[in-house]
């Protein structure tokens, strides 16, 4: 866990500043690299020392058999390229949602990829549980990734990555966690229906409030997708919320409340069972 009190590499008394931005990707890919690098552009007013931006936002999903394998790319391609320009250029660390190639032609990767302030890549989360529930099926056109957990250090603080249907899985929250994670991140493409907003916020403030961690969840909007992007606290507080309207919500994240809470809820200490995540 990061320091707990006095002043240290992420800002002053222990403070960072981070931004969830809240969009709608297409189909369309220099539109989406162009929106990416506006949305970037936007936060960094406010001068976050973190934007997360939504699962997918290179590339929306498709139910057209092929075009996302199409659309994927590498690691050192076009749409990372705008991530690392985009973060030196504003100083300011990035995660955001791709399609990677894998070594299966026809399905690849559901990446999220974090790129540091200076422009180096900090790490790559391929999506562990992919969304084959609700009518849809994920894994006909993608590949799940390794189950380990990914965590990132930004300023004084590690980021454990996750994606969307991640979240209803709490080993996973928990392994992250347990890897040094302070705080969830969770760009998502949540799909509207029946009760899914309901399990969204619900499980959002339940992987914070048991893991005495903040989650901070980036979400696509618009006709497919809830929006609800939200920054949630160790105490399940909502600190920070989008609602359904495009554009950054910026919260605040401090060791001092997430040591507080630890020292209040020692929930992680008083655990009984321990289970790592199958390999």
């Amino acid at each position: 866990m990061a320091e707990s009190s006095g002043i240290n590499s992420f800002g002053h008394h222990g403070v960072m500043k981070i931004a969830v931005v809240q969009a709608a990707s297409s189909y369309d890919k220099p539109a989406n690299r162009e929106l990416v690098a506006k949305l970037v552009a936007d936060a960094a007013r406010q001068r976050p020392d973190l934007v997360v931006l939504p699962e997918a936002i290179m590339f929306d999903f498709s139910t057209e058999a092929g075009l996302v394998a199409e659309a994927a790319e590498a690691l050192d391609g076009e749409f990372v390229a705008t991530l690392r320009k985009s973060a030196v250029e504003h100083g300011v660390a990035i995660v955001a949602g791709m399609f990677e190639r894998s070594p299966d032609q026809h399905r690849p990767y559901n990446t999220l990829l974090a790129v540091g302030a200076d422009g180096s890549l900090l790490g790559a989360y391929r999506k562990i549980h992919l969304y084959d529930a609700f009518g849809y099926k994920e894994s006909d056109q993608l590949m799940s990734g390794d189950v380990a957990p990914v965590v990132v250090p930004v300023g004084g603080l590690k980021f454990g990555l996750m994606t969307c249907y991640d979240l209803r899985f709490p080993e996973l929250s928990r392994a992250l966690v347990d890897a040094g994670a302070d705080v969830l991140v969770v760009p998502a493409a949540w799909v509207r229906g029946p009760l899914k907003e309901h399990h969204w916020t619900t499980l959002l403030t339940a992987r914070a409030v048991e893991n005495t961690c903040y989650v901070a969840a980036a979400a696509q909007n618009g006709k497919k997708y809830c929006g609800l992007s939200q920054v949630i606290d160790p105490q399940g507080v909502t600190v920070a919320s989008a609602g359904e309207a495009d554009g950054p919500a910026f919260a605040e994240l401090s060791a001092d409340r997430l040591a507080d809470v630890r020292q209040t809820n020692p929930s992680l200490k008083n655990r009984r069972y321990t289970v790592s995540p199958r390999s």
